[in-house]
């Protein structure tokens, strides 16, 4: 097996919804980038103790993280030791993939939306590799969010994840601080503007440009995983349908726009320019669609395997805890499993 070097990582940093796996079918479309559907490697070893920490956990977690504090403390070089140590085991599972299914490829691309919260850990991890951030109009964001796991409910989707508040501030930190090699690519951009975009990433990346990458429908993806392909295989190429429609269905549902305002207006003015959606133009795209009359809320989506999946879960998310007999039911569930899957 070959050693991996940092330089043959590719992170695509972006919130869900953002457009990321539209961008991650483009470079993974190059003849020198492998790229599959979100690994998450990384998360888990970034709340191991010693930068952070789960909530809960079947350990004592807090425990746990005073332990591993103090025994990095007493390594010969401390902090470093442990990032060799995390480095190791991302290491071996990131070139052994890249061996073994990359076909020959240089490149390894992780697109995985939860790295954007766990920045100073991966840029101290991999301060070499190259960072493609991704950031598209935080209103856009948030609508497709709520359509696509929750069938339009502003409400349970911030409830169950506000994930505006989450990534904005922390990707915009990052932006800000510029300490890895860094590419800003705007999903409005990437899709009026495909091939200029991608020539430019490309030249960061220090590849040729392919024009194949733009075409990315005639190319082989792997899609077994996490993500959510369901749209970005329905064309081949980066479409703007989606440029104005989530600003056009705003204006048609002035309850969401009201909820999506109070989200927005949580969010920091500096964090908001650093993303590159100043306040002072960040209704912009609502004002024009309501210059247009807005638009009605498709209700008949096509029914596929992702929508029923979401469905279920968002079913068992809101009832699960709320129905005792439910719970228990779950409880009981899992306890059969562990009995007969035991030995």
């Amino acid at each position: 097996m070959s050693e991996l070097r940092q330089a043959q990582l590719i992170f695509v940093i972006g919130p869900p919804r953002s457009g990321s796996t539209l961008l991650m079918r483009m470079l993974g479309s190059h003849s020198q980038i492998y790229s599959r559907p979100e690994p998450h490697l990384l998360g888990p070893l970034a709340h191991l103790g010693y930068f952070d920490n789960v909530d809960a956990a079947p350990f004592d977690h807090l425990q746990a993280a005073q332990a591993v504090r103090e025994f990095v403390a007493d390594l010969p070089r401390g902090k470093a030791d442990y990032l060799d140590a995390c480095r190791a085991y991302a290491d071996t599972l990131y070139g052994r993939m890249l061996d073994v299914r990359g076909g020959g490829k240089c490149f390894f691309l992780d697109k995985t939306p939860a790295n954007a919260l766990i920045l100073p850990f991966l840029s101290q991890l991999y301060p070499q590799a190259r960072y493609i951030v991704l950031t598209r109009h935080p209103g856009a964001i948030f609508c497709s969010y709520a359509n696509s796991f929750f069938d339009g409910d502003f409400e349970a989707a911030e409830r169950f994840n506000p994930i505006l508040g989450r990534y904005v501030p922390a990707m915009a930190q990052f932006l800000r601080q510029q300490a890895v090699p860094i590419c800003r690519v705007q999903y409005e951009e990437l899709v009026q503007q495909p091939e200029t975009e991608m020539r430019r990433v490309f030249d960061f990346l220090g590849l040729a440009f392919e024009a194949g990458t733009v075409e990315y429908g005639a190319q082989k993806h792997e899609t077994k995983g996490l993500g959510d392909p369901v749209t970005v295989n329905r064309q081949t190429r980066p479409v703007t349908d989606s440029l104005h429609r989530w600003a056009d269905e705003l204006v048609s549902a002035p309850h969401n726009l009201i909820r999506l305002r109070a989200i927005l207006d949580e969010l920091d003015d500096d964090d908001l320019g650093t993303w590159g959606f100043p306040r002072a133009t960040l209704y912009r795209p609502i004002e024009e669609a309501s210059q247009r009359g807005g638009t009605t809320v498709a209700k008949n989506q096509p029914w596929d395997r992702f929508r029923v999946e979401r469905r279920i879960l968002r079913f068992l998310r809101h009832w699960v805890h709320r129905v005792p007999l439910f719970e228990r039911l779950v409880r009981a569930m899992r306890w059969t499993a562990d009995v007969l899957l035991r030995g």
